[in-house]
């Protein structure tokens, strides 16, 4: 392992594709040893380390289910006894099942909510452990516009984020006075395979902008939450959105 032992380590979960792997990417150009996390797509997060390493960083992707607290919790323990310790955890991993509310089935709600809110339970808490030991840290949780204000499809998403934004803000307060900071990111319309199929035209018209975010937008705000310079910021949430209301 050598040096690696010694470096400032952060977790990405769903850190295989899209905002997760630019996340990624910017905190490796920030010295950080990134952890890929991933489910299933193994060559999408070895890519992502690939990239990380052709910036002159490093890293190494890590399978787990998000959803499984035996899973995220062995994953964590095994970061934990290889680093001195864990300095930062972007929730990143999410998923999307839209439907009216009324056709939605009971497996795409849970699924939905599982992964973004239930995931941020069993990733969160053990990584709090490490970083209370160490006085210091900084976790950010990637919510979404749709976490705001809504939006019509996705009851499932919404309340994902929403809780996302809630539960953030409430163990915010639970360890400002340990040195560990939390907050939110809320991305609106990005450029991510997950908005391949949305109406873009249509969409850019509710956006002052009127252009789609771009992954880096999303990634240098993860980046200055994560960094001594947003050291007096916590509980807070920060829109990327374009100027949407």
């Amino acid at each position: 392992m050598g040096d690696k032992i010694n470096a400032r380590v952060a977790i990405v979960t769903g850190g295989s594709g899209g905002i997760g792997r630019a996340i990624a990417s910017e905190l490796a150009q920030n010295d950080y040893y990134l952890i890929i996390n991933y489910k299933s797509n193994e060559m999408a997060a070895l890519q992502t380390v690939s990239l990380i390493r052709e910036k002159g960083g490093d890293g190494e992707a890590l399978q787990f289910d998000i959803t499984s607290q035996t899973e995220t919790k062995d994953a964590v323990d095994d970061v934990a006894s290889r680093f001195k310790s864990i300095d930062v955890l972007v929730n990143n991993a999410g998923v999307t099942a839209d439907g009216l509310l009324l056709m939605m089935s009971e497996k795409n709600w849970d699924t939905v909510v599982n992964t973004s809110l239930k995931g941020f339970f069993n990733i969160t808490k053990p990584v709090l452990n490490c970083m209370v030991r160490k006085k210091r840290g900084s976790v950010v949780s990637i919510a979404s516009v749709s976490g705001l204000r809504g939006n019509r499809g996705q009851a499932n998403y919404s309340a994902a984020k929403a809780g996302l934004i809630g539960a953030s803000r409430s163990v915010a307060a639970e360890v400002a006075r340990l040195g560990i900071r939390v907050n939110v990111v809320a991305p609106g319309l990005i450029a991510t395979p997950m908005i391949e199929k949305a109406p873009i035209d249509k969409i850019k018209e509710l956006i002052p902008m009127a252009r789609i975010g771009k992954p880096e937008e999303v990634a240098k705000v993860v980046r200055f939450l994560c960094s001594d310079d947003a050291s007096y910021i916590t509980g807070e949430v920060i829109s990327v959105n374009g100027g949407m209301f």
